[in-house]
């Protein structure tokens, strides 16, 4: 029955140089459905929905809509066909108002003035409508990115989409966020609305969605109902080969303090109170001790405190029993690996080869030099160890430019570095960001693993699946302060969400207010 397909993406193929994106790639979309998107980093499914937004061209296959063929040349023609998309990254504009960004672009004008009155008023009945509650007067610069999505939905709404884009939507929303979004979004399908929903995170497609397609290296793999499948055939499908979902790993045994921060205060650019406010806690040999928090609350400014990155204004960092607040960056490194937040920014040299990069931190030792001078044989085998032992796979093995590399395989040369460094402190920020089941799998095990050899592990993770599963200990972060201290055992993702979101916090004898 093609009549039921809303939009059918027929043998699409889009390609960028070196690399086929979309290779033949077929997709219907059912009125009224939630469709969800799976599939692993560079699979092509944000390049998918990016064509059919009409922000790139496919270089062959046709789009149809309610049968008919249609040609998306700009997002303007798909806005006219009633698509919208919210993107991964918000499209909004900081120091205009929620009212001034839901409306830009489809402003209604009399004798060429703005008739907001009638825009407000639209607004506020959508939603009224879908629990959608924001402030319309607020500056979206001074909103949470919850609220920012809400805007982003409005924006849709306004417009009188039918046809709803979700990309990788709930990455930096709290859980509760995520029930009230997943909430709406049946509620959109209810109405007859069509729903394409991009998300690597099973637990949410198998909530939401009524059916999976899924895409490997490109390539269309398969479409399945939701209710006929699980979790792992999933992942199975997604990845072309088993894996673990659960992390395997025993109990932690705790050693000596290898950590200790004490009043730790690190300043912010963005505004005048600290980023770091007196925050102390310790890691011990043998444990990994997670930092929760959504984004923006401190902890990238904490591990740049703590690795040197940027100065202290107070407080203290002691590392395996030597005070290094003052210490120059060098200097921690001989006891911390560092696996950082941004990869390209600090973790690699991206015009570099794969070999140098990954002998970054090492070269003055006497394995790697001579008189002076880097032995390059000594970090050819070195290098070729390392990407047999973590399975990074690079087009030129050794020689590979850094920067040609896909973001996963970035990720595992520096989890490889930094690990074989084997230093009593391993500092892990987001070290599965943005990566597929396999890859969390086998980075999840590494961790495990460098924990049960007695190394101290300090996590810092935005993702909850990850912070329950990995973490013995769970520290709460919220606007620069660590709110709360949890056994992943003994706690759930709701009590932790609303410590993240600041509606709770613990007070030094530990209880909760």
């Amino acid at each position: 029955m093609a009549a039921e397909n809303v939009i059918e993406m027929l043998h699409i193929t889009k390609e960028f140089p070196g690399i086929i994106a979309n290779d033949d790639i077929t997709l219907q979309l059912r009125r009224g459905e939630i469709h969800a998107l799976l599939g692993e980093n560079g699979a092509g499914k944000s390049t998918l929905m990016s064509v059919l937004f009409g922000l790139y061209q496919p270089e062959a296959g046709v789009i149809k809509k309610n049968g008919q063929e249609v040609k998306i040349n700009d997002p303007n023609d798909a806005t006219a066909l009633g698509i919208g998309m919210v993107h991964q990254h918000f499209k909004l504009i900081e120091v205009f108002t929620v009212l001034d960004n839901i409306i830009l672009g489809a402003e209604t004008a009399k004798l060429g003035f703005l008739q907001k009155k009638e825009a407000r008023a639209k607004v506020e009945a959508l939603s009224q409508r879908y629990g959608l509650k924001v402030d319309l007067d607020a500056k979206v610069e001074d909103i949470t990115v919850g609220m920012q999505q809400r805007v982003e939905i409005l924006k849709m709404l306004y417009r009188d989409n039918e046809i709803l884009i979700f990309d990788e939507p709930t990455a930096v929303l709290t859980p509760q966020e995520i029930g009230e979004l997943m909430a709406t979004m049946k509620e959109f399908a209810k109405e007859g609305k069509s729903i394409l929903f991009i998300s690597h995170k099973l637990n949410e497609i198998m909530e939401v969605s009524d059916r999976v397609t899924v895409l490997r290296k490109g390539k269309y793999i398969g479409t399945v109902e939701t209710k006929d499948t699980d979790k792992q055939s999933l992942s199975d499908m997604m990845v072309g080969r088993s894996v673990q979902l659960e992390v395997q790993k025993g109990p932690a045994s705790p050693g000596e303090v290898v950590l200790s921060l004490r009043e730790l205060c690190v300043p912010s650019k963005a505004h005048k109170r600290n980023a770091v406010d007196h925050v102390s806690f310790d890691v011990r040999a043998g444990e990994i001790v997670c930092i929760a928090g959504i984004d923006g609350n401190g902890q990238t400014e904490l591990v740049y405190g703590l690795t040197g990155l940027e100065k202290s204004s107070g407080g203290s960092v002691n590392l395996c029993g030597e005070d290094i607040s003052h210490a120059s960056i060098r200097h921690r490194s001989m006891n911390m690996s560092h696996i950082p937040e941004d990869r390209h920014k600090h973790g690699l040299v991206l015009d570099f080869t794969l070999e140098q990069n990954l002998v970054l931190q090492r070269y003055n030792e006497p394995r790697f030099q001579h008189g002076g001078f880097i032995d390059r044989g000594a970090m050819r085998e070195y290098a070729q160890q390392l990407i047999g032992q973590y399975d990074v796979r690079s087009g030129q093995g050794p020689v590979t430019v850094a920067r040609s590399m896909s973001g996963g395989n970035q990720q595992k040369a520096i989890i490889a570095r930094e690990l074989d460094r084997e230093k009593p402190l391993i500092v892990a920020v987001q070290p599965t960001r943005g990566l597929d089941v396999g890859a969390i799998e086998y980075i999840h095990g590494q961790l495990v693993a460098e924990r049960d050899k007695g190394r101290a592990v300090l996590l810092v993770s935005l993702e909850l699946d990850e912070v329950m599963n990995l973490s013995d200990r769970i520290l709460v972060m919220y606007e620069g302060e660590i709110v709360g201290e949890f056994d992943p055992k003994k706690t759930d993702v709701q009590e932790l969400g609303l410590y993240m979101a600041g509606a709770r916090r613990m007070e030094k004898g530990g209880q909760s207010v």
